[in-house]
């Protein structure tokens, strides 16, 4: 076994792990600039797409997103005319998210991004589930490790 000491900064995970974010993001924002939309943006306009309307405090959960990050976000979207905000009637701490129909339209215009991004990364489409299953996991060790 390798103590940490003699692991080299290039044999690191976190370096790893970083400079692929880093890398991913890089490749997004070109097509994602002919939408008009960021990294963050595109993330919950796809949930929306997916998944429909749904609560500030859902898309902020899905997405792991402070409310200080997802407020201005939704407000950024909303200024666009992508997305509605509606307090609900019953709760006004509650808003919910959804879609206009430009932003229901835009889902046309971005259908390209995803085979873009697959193409990018030479990745089989088996071997892009396997990497996104092992990051998960890899996600809930480190979260659980961090549990007193």
């Amino acid at each position: 076994m390798t103590t940490p000491a003699a692991v080299t900064l290039d044999e690191r995970l976190c370096l790893a792990l970083y400079t692929a974010s880093r890398a991913m993001t890089s490749r997004y924002r070109p097509l994602l600039g002919e939408l008009g939309l960021t990294y963050p943006q595109y993330l919950v306009m796809v949930l929306l797409w997916e998944e429909g309307d749904a609560s500030v405090g859902q898309v902020g959960a899905r997405l792991d997103l402070e409310s200080s990050t997802l407020s201005p976000l939704l407000k950024r979207l909303e200024a666009m005319g992508l997305v509605t905000r509606t307090r609900a009637s019953r709760d006004e701490r509650s808003v919910t998210v959804g879609l206009t129909a430009a932003g229901r339209g835009l889902e046309a215009r971005a259908a390209h991004v995803p085979a873009a991004i697959c193409d990018a990364t030479a990745l089989t489409t088996p071997g892009q589930a396997a990497l996104v299953a092992q990051l998960r996991t890899l996600a809930v060790e480190l979260a659980a490790s961090l549990e007193p």
